[in-house]
């Protein structure tokens, strides 16, 4: 690609545009969100060139802004070691932290009147792993040339070298962009050998930009799928939530599985993919789960929410498991919402989620059946407190995650558990207004059974303590009287050591 020089006094004017040959109209536009950044991103340059280092917009920064959805967040590659970033960087950013300075990366916050910038500036150059090992080894490298080759695919490969804005691109990422597909700057195999976790990332694009990878990719990530076996749980989870939080998250998931990588870091997903029986009774579990997880994004009203979309792709693991043919003919799957919370708990912590959000979904799992129980509305309004205590501060999911499991194409079957489900939010929406369901209680707390019942603390306090939760629970509130005789009626009846 030719230069194009752009004045570095006021990059907002008009007549500042950069018009680079080779792009189209649309493209160059995007180019213009470089503008907007320029005055933080012309600022750091000058400060490296003037100390006799290049520096460059680098990698997805370059690509979100020809698709014209660049953020605030930077990325930059220079010549300069770790040490002499640090030292360039201090006294001009508002924070810098030095937390992968070890792979020759330090991370700065540039705040400004346009709003804050976060901005990661690594040097130049080239990682691979051995076939034993689960870290990169890191080499620095010399030129822009050198650390593009040795990027991920070539649409995050182009570069834009500052203060001059000189386009690079040398693996012709810009056609791929155009093609709205997915190469490597090296062959596939070099790629992959240098860092199995592409192969993931491969996936991640997919979901969020809606791009295909080449074929000569997808058939080394078939061939190389074991390779991600080396990669860390961490950095496997991490693309995992990425591709999941996007906005084409089936695409990703199907390519998993498509070539294999699935069967190492998902495995439980592939499994649904059950052979029917030869009536074809029961459903593709493997499909009906992509258009759960689908279902349940489109209820999603304040953003994707990773919890939900678990628990919607993960509700079903358990039916592989618990498959039995029956005498007359019918598939069962008699306690898969059990099995499934565990093999979710199992998997989950494999992939080091945190205790939070590993409990958030197995109980997701565990309870997306109960509303089968309800039937055409025959629940007492004890069981409709239960539903709400059990699900907690997990109900507004469990009401998305249960609408999204239907998925029949009966239309008056949907319609009427559409309606059905209608009618148990309206109750529990009218028992809340009454009772402050969601934080219902006992009428006493702990200390004052310990005092009625003369105790100290232990098991027995928490037997009450229940006692009284079953009650509140079975009959509504009670009032003070009204649980101070039960406690002393239940009392009673226990056996006194």
């Amino acid at each position: 690609m030719s230069t194009a020089n752009a004045s570095s006094a006021n990059h907002s004017s008009s007549a500042d545009r950069v018009a680079l040959p080779g792009l189209t109209e649309a493209q160059t536009l995007g180019l213009q969100e470089l503008l907007r950044v320029s005055p933080v991103a012309d600022e750091i340059a000058r400060r490296f060139q003037e100390a006799g280092h290049r520096l460059s917009l680098v990698g997805g920064s370059v690509r979100d802004a020809l698709l014209g959805r660049l953020g605030n967040d930077l990325d930059f590659t220079t010549d300069a070691r770790p040490q002499q970033i640090l030292k360039l960087v201090k006294g001009w950013a508002d924070a810098v932290w030095d937390v992968g300075i070890a792979f020759g990366t330090v991370g700065a916050r540039k705040d400004t009147a346009e709003g804050s910038f976060l901005i990661e500036i690594t040097t130049y150059r080239s990682e691979a792993y051995d076939r034993s090992s689960r870290k990169p080894e890191v080499s620095y490298g010399d030129s822009i040339e050198q650390d593009l080759v040795r990027r991920d695919f070539t649409v995050n490969a182009m570069a834009v070298d500052l203060p001059g804005r000189r386009f690079v691109d040398p693996h012709r990422g810009l056609e791929d962009l155009e093609a709205r597909v997915l190469r490597t700057p090296a062959t596939p195999e070099e790629s992959f050998s240098d860092d199995p976790l592409r192969m993931m990332r491969a996936a991640r694009f997919a979901a969020q930009l809606d791009f295909d990878p080449a074929p000569e990719v997808v058939a080394a990530m078939t061939a190389m799928a074991e390779r991600i076996t080396i990669v860390s749980a961490e950095r496997v989870q991490a693309e995992l939530n990425k591709l999941l939080l996007a906005e084409h998250p089936v695409k990703g998931l199907r390519l998993l599985v498509d070539t294999g990588l699935a069967d190492h870091v998902l495995p439980e997903l592939p499994a649904l993919r059950l052979e029917s029986d030869e009536h074809h009774r029961h459903k593709d579990v493997y499909e009906h789960s992509l258009t759960v997880l689908e279902q349940a994004i489109a209820l999603e009203t304040e953003g994707p929410d990773l919890v939900l979309r678990l628990a919607a792709l993960l509700h079903d693991i358990g039916k592989p498991r618990t498959r039995r043919f029956e005498s007359d003919g019918r598939v069962s799957f008699h306690h898969h919402e059990v099995v499934g919370a565990k093999m979710t708990r199992k998997r989950m912590r494999e992939l080091k989620y945190s205790n939070e959000l590993v409990n958030e979904v197995s109980r997701l799992v565990e309870l997306h059946l109960r509303f089968h129980g309800y039937g055409g509305g025959e629940w007492t309004d004890s069981a409709v407190r239960r539903y709400v205590t059990d699900a907690g501060p997990l109900l507004s999911r469990l009401h998305k995650l249960t609408r999204s499991d239907c998925t029949t194409r009966n239309k008056r079957k949907a319609a009427a558990l559409a309606r059905t489900y209608d009618s148990l939010e309206e109750r529990i929406t009218a028992l809340q207004e009454q009772e402050e369901l969601d934080a219902i209680r006992p009428a006493l707390d702990g200390n004052e059974i310990m005092e009625l019942l003369g105790l100290r603390p232990g098991p027995a306090v928490g037997r009450a303590y229940k006692h009284l939760l079953e009650l509140r629970l079975e009959h509504g509130p009670v009032e003070h009287e009204e649980a101070v005789a039960a406690l002393r009626a239940w009392w009673a009846e226990q056996p006194q050591d």
